[in-house]
């Protein structure tokens, strides 16, 4: 009769009958097994202690180490067609201390930006995403640079999303332009910019006049600012901004990019001959402008009279919006206060305090110190951002508290703000 499993186990263990030998045999056989192993373990143990490692990264660090694209050479450098691309049209600082810096921006905005126009805010999977506020500040870099025709292909990736008539663009999509990722709120904010990145972009030499789908954003996104802000005469509804958390009141960073977009709509339908939807846009900003003052000023704190300064202040300088000398107070403040350890700055003083800096908001002072005649407070700026690139070049997201490139590298929005304060400067020699 077959025995079940454990039957008949007693005393020492082994099996009962004729079985004894054979366990013996195989309990020899492991013994013998256990002990060969014991100093082959410890032998392993010792040489994994004591062979050199690099040390343990940051928690936050996720550059992507040896990033060079898709297309570029086995050992990172631009290829042959990189290399083309980049001498069809112009490097802003080119025989300058940042020329350098530029090149390898323009580089990593063409090696993010997908054949269909989709631009991936950075090269980390979590990053793998088209964000409109990034999509908008890469076309008008690289129309800057002289790459017009990749600029307006960026512009009519952005034309054919999926867009909320209450709110607008989503905060970010799937590369191939159908749907989105996760179930973030969408973000008003994003038409605004895409109006301001249309009307710099259409600025550049080339011809005039919208083709079909430049001319439906420009008026899709006009509508919606209009219709959130009723002709300018009231803030918009809070929406999230480049924060992206939810908010309860609205923000600067909200507000802002509306008014630079009704701006910049009034000048491209202004150049398209016409007036009545020029002046309907231009009157509009006039108006939110005021109400901006009145909601912000005079501190013109993330929330108008609490929340601290934000990056958002840069929003109301050039080449957003003309200046005043209550918002250049706000600025310089923003950049006292929101200073961290390794010399960079925060979204914001009510930022978490990791001691971490971000290279976006760093560089949005930098474009708007240059647009701005602020020439010394720009390439301070600027000599921060070169000094705190990842090996192999890349401007990283974020700087640890020890001065650490964190975040992906390269990022988008970085690199397209640090072309176009490159350019400024160039444009006042």
């Amino acid at each position: 009769m077959r025995r079940r499993r454990g039957e008949g186990l007693q005393g020492t263990g082994g099996p009962p009958g004729g079985g004894r030998r054979r366990w013996a045999r195989g309990w020899a056989a492991r013994r013998w097994v256990a002990l060969a192993t014991v100093p082959l373990v410890a032998g392993l143990a010792w040489g994994f202690a004591a062979w050199p490692r690099p040390p343990a990264p940051d928690p936050i660090l996720i550059t992507q180490a040896g990033w060079a694209g898709p297309d570029a050479s086995p050992t990172g450098a631009p290829s042959e067609d990189e290399v083309a691309w980049l001498g069809s049209g112009t490097v802003p600082g080119a025989g300058t201390r940042w020329e350098d810096m530029t090149s390898a921006a323009l580089l990593d905005l063409h090696r993010l930006t997908e054949p269909n126009g989709a631009v991936r805010a950075g090269a980390a999977d979590r990053w793998s995403y088209a964000w409109p506020r990034d999509s908008a500040f890469a076309a008008v870099a690289l129309a800057r640079a002289g790459h017009r025709e990749d600029a307006l292909r960026i512009l009519r990736f952005l034309s054919r999303l999926s867009f909320d008539r209450q709110v607008g663009f989503e905060a970010r999509y799937h590369l191939s332009g159908v749907g989105t990722p996760d179930d973030r709120e969408a973000q008003s904010d994003g038409a605004g910019w895409a109006l301001w990145a249309l009307g710099a972009v259409e600025m550049q030499p080339g011809p005039v006049g919208l083709d079909p789908e430049l001319r439906e954003l420009l008026d899709r996104c006009t509508d919606l600012v209009l219709r959130l802000t009723d002709d300018g005469a009231v803030l918009p509804p809070p929406s999230p901004d480049y924060w992206e958390v939810p908010v309860g009141a609205t923000s600067l960073g909200t507000a802002a990019p509306l008014l630079a977009g009704l701006r910049s709509s009034a000048r491209v339908y202004a150049a398209l001959g016409e007036p009545l939807a020029s002046m309907r846009a231009g009157a509009a900003a006039t108006r939110l402008e005021a109400r901006v003052r009145a909601g912000f000023a005079p501190d013109f704190e993330r929330f108008g009279r609490r929340g601290g300064l934000d990056a958002a202040v840069t929003m109301l300088m050039p080449p957003f919006s003309p200046e005043t000398p209550a918002v250049v107070a706000a600025w310089e403040a923003y950049q006292r206060q929101a200073r961290r350890p390794a010399g960079g700055l925060a979204p914001g003083v009510a930022w978490k305090r990791d001691g971490v800096s971000w290279s976006p908001e760093t560089a949005l002072v930098a474009l708007t110190a240059a647009a701005s005649g602020r020439d010394h407070t720009a390439e301070r700026w600027l000599d921060w951002l070169d000094a705190h690139r990842t090996t192999w070049g890349s401007l990283p997201e974020k700087v640890t508290a020890s001065g650490r490139p964190a975040g992906p590298a390269p990022l988008a929005w970085t690199a397209a703000l640090v072309v176009l304060t490159v350019e400024e400067l160039d444009a006042q020699d």
